[in-house]
């Protein structure tokens, strides 16, 4: 007996006389309340089946609206599992919704191309209505043949009447093709017995039909591929796209290793020899093996700023000829917990699957910094700590393999964890100091290959090395193209040596500010300053040597400078330091002289000297009273002093003596040399910039006979007196 809703309610009376309500296999199960008895044969609690319609129509009509749901609600004899599936009941399960959403994605595709075609269906027109309504009425704008498909379309022109209907916009058509091949031949013939002259003939369009339902149905049946491989979780999970490591591939394979080679690469000869070990191995592993030698797993480049590690690590890329994976510090970790580990993770995992290779590290102290103590932040790790955990294990552990080698940079190797440094993870510590003088000659000679100069490179590097001690190759690097943006400033055809002197001054002080304003009373100070410093280091043995001197403002907010050439050395004796700490003291001595005044000139001087002192006392142990020990410095971190407050003022009060003692020496020359004082200082007042052999002109040479000077002239127009073509234009005027 099959009933719907209607049926259900009139034979029963109402809703409430059923207490329960299932489905199942299309069936609904009524069970009837005890006490209804109305025209039925039977009484107390029974269950009677019905066939009925599908269950998604019997629960339509039930709960259709949030009002029946609240009817339910009021009713005492409804069950919860008129509300929801039968699950416990007849164990139904359930529907696959996955594969529902598959199906669609599948077949959804075919029905869009289905009616598409019947669409097109609609607008195809027969040969005969082309020719006699369109093509001999002249309402035709282009035909499009679409080869290989049969078929073409043809467009109207806009405002065409078609079958007396008119389209302002103009309308598309399909005409199906025969023969492709002879169709253009079969219109332009209709179109000369139609009498349709050569000029006003209907352009015809080849065009290869790409067919994009059927790419894009291609595309949809590879997502469903996709979706099948179980990669749609991974691919859209936000977590796993950010923990890719963002890191940047150099492939030799591919063609892509242009850059930078040994041998543009000036200096750093020891360097180069440790770092190509590495390439070299890289490319004949075979020798090394037969000889039972291993690789290196990595190298720690060591360095200032600027001196060239970044450049030497670019050197190792292009010549390596095995895949370079390059990635900075800083983009491990971010504000994610856990991120930085599984970057450094899927870094190295990049790496295995095409080693050999070189994994390079720039700025490795953003991740390599020690570890503190478990105490010091209560217990917790830092994520920093996790990632250099992760890199630890990761270098060196127990699922580390050959072919991976290591190479990272950074300029404060004092703050890296020791575990990183230990061999097995970075084997060698490769230091790069600042260029010496022959290194700068080469180093110039690189930079200035690409600038037009008026000589040969190999004419200026001498002299430009001698005036740029302890200049790195970033700052050689920034001289030379200050020096070209100074001559196109100047309109030249080519950069000269003043160019390149401009430029070094440049470096160093900055720009002159002639238009600052500075009052006569500062600019004589300024000029006894600077004068007392460079005659101190000019009558003193171990005084450094004066390039330049000059009165005029920078921009580097000094209204005077000197540039001097400090020594070729590394150790420096008790008498050496004094030496420097009194040519320090010379300017603010000269104003104490002359003025009977001190200024805040010699701030910088102050600062220089009282760390020379500091350093001969608690770290040289060149001092009777404090004894041969050395401390760690004044502004060291550390918070606990390995001696006590007492001491530590002994200390103080020798490094007071040792400068006084440094302030009386400099009086002393300075007070037997007065005439020489005035004379340099009202000449550079005249001429405001000197060099070395203006200062000889005025004082004579300089005490020690043997002290390097800078030659003179090494090229053209590169020595003027008043230090550059501003200065000469001074000088005229």
């Amino acid at each position: 007996m099959f009933f719907n809703y209607v049926y259900l309610n009139s034979h029963y009376g109402k809703l409430s006389n059923i207490a329960k309500l299932t489905f199942h296999n299309r069936r609904a199960y009524c069970v009837i309340r005890n006490n209804f008895n109305k025209e039925l044969p039977w009484r107390g609690r029974h269950s009677r089946s019905y066939g009925c319609m599908p269950q998604k129509s019997i629960r339509h009509y039930l709960v259709p609206n949030g009002k029946s749901q609240r009817l339910l609600r009021r009713s005492d004899v409804w069950t919860s599992k008129v509300f929801q599936r039968n699950k416990s009941s007849d164990n139904k399960p359930e529907p696959d919704i996955a594969l529902l959403v598959k199906l669609v994605i599948l077949v959804g595709p075919l029905f869009v191309l289905f009616f598409l075609l019947l669409e097109e269906d609609d607008k195809t027109i027969s040969w005969s209505t082309f020719v006699h309504e369109m093509l001999a009425k002249g309402e035709v704008q282009e035909i499009i043949q679409l080869d290989k498909l049969n078929r073409a379309v043809v467009v109207l022109r806009p405002g065409a009447v078609i079958r007396n209907k008119q389209y302002p916009n103009g309308q598309t058509y399909n005409l199906k093709i025969e023969d492709e091949e002879y169709f253009e031949d079969r219109v332009r013939d209709v179109e000369e017995e139609l009498g349709i002259p050569p000029n006003g003939r209907v352009l015809i369009i080849h065009k290869s039909h790409n067919q994009p339902l059927l790419g894009l149905f291609i595309m949809l049946f590879a997502f469903y591929i996709i979706l099948r491989a179980g990669k749609t979780a991974a691919m859209f999970n936000p977590f796993t796209r950010i923990a890719k490591a963002r890191f940047t591939l150099i492939d030799p394979l591919s063609g892509h290793t242009k850059g930078v080679k040994f041998s543009d690469v000036g200096g750093l000869k020891e360097a180069k020899v440790e770092i190509m070990e590495f390439v070299d191995y890289l490319k004949r592993p075979e020798h090394y093996r037969s000889l039972g030698a291993k690789v290196p797993k990595g190298a720690l480049l060591l360095g200032p700023p600027g001196c060239g590690k970044t450049l030497l690590a670019k050197a190792v890329a292009s010549e390596a000829n095995v895949p370079f994976l390059s990635m900075n510090g800083s983009e491990f970790i971010e504000l994610i917990g856990g991120l930085g580990a599984a970057r450094v993770r899927d870094l190295f995992s990049e790496a295995r699957k095409i080693s050999p290779c070189i994994i390079y590290i720039d700025e490795i102290d953003a991740i390599g910094k020690k570890r503190a103590d478990m105490g010091t932040f209560g217990g917790v790790h830092t994520e920093s700590e996790h990632t250099l955990n992760q890199l630890l294990v990761e270098m060196d552990g127990m699922a580390t393999r050959e072919g991976v080698v290591m190479l990272a940079s950074t300029n404060r190797a004092e703050v890296l964890d020791i575990a990183l440094l230990r061999p097995g993870r970075f084997d060698r510590h490769i230091t790069i100091d600042l260029p010496n003088l022959e290194e700068r000659k080469e180093i110039f000679i690189q930079y200035l290959k690409g600038i037009r100069l008026e000589r040969e490179p190999e004419h200026y590097c001498k002299r430009m090395a001698s005036l740029t001690p302890g200049f790195s190759g970033a700052d050689i690097a920034n001289i030379c193209n200050e020096a070209a943006l100074h001559a196109a400033r100047l309109k030249k055809e080519i950069v000269k040596g003043e160019d390149l002197e401009y430029a070094i001054e440049r470096v160093v002080g900055g720009t002159e500010k002639r238009t600052s304003a500075i009052s006569h009373e500062e600019k004589h100070l300024v000029a006894y300053h600077e004068a007392g410093r460079a005659l101190i280091g000019w009558l003193s043995e171990h005084g450094e040597i004066l390039l330049k001197i000059s009165v005029v403002p920078r921009t580097n907010q000094a209204v005077g400078w000197s540039q001097f050439s400090p020594p070729e050395q590394y150790l420096f004796s008790e008498q050496e330091l004094f030496d420097k700490m009194c040519m320090a003291l010379g300017g603010r001595v000269a104003e104490m002289m002359i003025f009977n005044k001190i200024s805040t000139r010699s701030e910088q001087d102050l600062k220089r000297v009282t760390r020379i002192a500091y350093a001969q006392i608690c770290q040289y142990g060149m001092n009777s009273v404090v004894g041969p020990i050395s401390f760690r410095g004044p502004d060291s971190d550390g918070n606990k002093k390995p001696y006590s407050k007492q001491f530590a003022s002994v200390m103080d009060e020798e490094a007071r003596k040792l400068v006084a003692k440094a302030f009386f020496r400099a009086e002393d020359i300075l007070r037997q040399n007065k005439d020489k004082l005035v004379k340099l200082a009202e000449t550079l007042l005249k001429r405001e910039t000197m060099n070395y052999h203006d200062v000889m002109d005025v004082i004579g040479p300089p005490v020690k006979k043997n002290k390097k000077t800078i030659e003179p002239l090494m090229f053209d127009l590169s020595v003027v007196k008043a230090g550059g073509p501003e200065q000469s234009t001074q000088e005229k005027a």
